[in-house]
């Protein structure tokens, strides 16, 4: 049993956390078509017959514009450190740009061994994929260079057969039916922020963070309650939306997921809070009826 850790980093919305899904065949990493949608460096646990691979989904590497943009490219960067193979990620329908020669350059101060990953090539025509390849080769002695679409799943299979190649270590680290580090409560949390960021506007995403305050495991049922806090009274009122209706579709949304995630009928409480709510934690439980005035 060959085992060890593979990194996947690239730039923001290239497809990391959508191939780690695919890999998996399962999804533990949220997606969004916004920019940093991943926050934390989450680990994917594959296991066959042959080798267990522990995949790590990393924040996008960016020019930070702000102390998010700070923590976020410090998590990725950490990902690349004492793991067997980089895998990078690129767009090829977006093309090779500064932002990934910028995560290029930090590759090679890393000497890390790195598998270029071409990513969307579904997205081009096909007699453009080997003169692609070719442009890619001088940029890096990249390992070795696999052409997916981490979307439909296209050569993923294969990508995993190449990558058992790079595995170091000689022992499983997880048991066979562990696919993630997360916790439940993270993994709901999550997928609430994930609808947050597909039915809201653009400068919300990076202004929510979701916390689950209550989870009750009843005989036919969960009962679930999230807190979605952000750091402005006019982002409270965008998430809340018109009479509630747009907490109503992030929290309908993320009811679908959760309940094929757990197997079993959620029922799912969402609340709104600005960070100043949030800093009297006392005062926000009573609020909304989680404590005993």
């Amino acid at each position: 049993m060959k085992s060890g850790f593979v990194s996947i980093v690239g730039r923001p919305n290239v497809g990391k956390s959508t191939l780690l899904n695919s890999l998996l065949q399962a999804k533990i990493a949220i997606t969004s078509n916004k920019a940093q949608t991943t926050r934390n460096s989450i680990q994917g646990i594959y296991t066959d017959s042959e080798a267990q691979i522990v995949f790590i989904d990393t924040p996008g590497i960016h020019k930070p514009v702000h102390k998010l943009g700070n923590v976020l490219n410090k998590k990725a960067y950490q990902s690349v450190e004492d793991v067997d193979v980089v895998l990078f990620l690129i767009d090829v329908e977006g093309g090779f740009g500064k932002g990934d020669q910028f995560i290029l350059n930090r590759l090679k101060e890393e000497k890390a061994k790195v598998i270029l990953i071409l990513n969307k090539v579904d997205r081009i025509p096909k007699e453009k994929l080997l003169p692609l390849i070719d442009s890619y080769k001088d940029l890096y002695p990249f390992e070795e260079i696999v052409p997916i679409s981490a979307l439909k799943g296209d050569n993923v299979a294969a990508l995993i057969e190449v990558v058992k190649k790079y595995l170091t270590g000689t022992e499983k680290l997880y048991d066979e039916d562990t696919i993630t580090n997360v916790s439940n409560y993270f993994y709901i949390s999550e997928i609430v922020r994930e609808k947050v960021l597909r039915f809201t506007e653009k400068e919300v995403p990076h202004a929510v963070t979701c916390y689950v305050e209550t989870y009750e495991d009843k005989e036919d049922y969960i009962e679930i309650g999230v807190v979605l806090v952000v750091d402005r009274d006019n982002l409270k009122k965008i998430i809340i939306g018109k009479q509630g209706s747009m907490l109503k579709q992030i929290g309908s949304a993320a009811r679908v997921d959760l309940e094929e995630y757990l197997g079993k009928k959620v029922f799912l409480k969402t609340y709104v809070k600005t960070m100043e709510d949030w800093r009297d934690k006392e005062n926000i439980l009573t609020e909304l009826g989680l404590k005993d005035e």
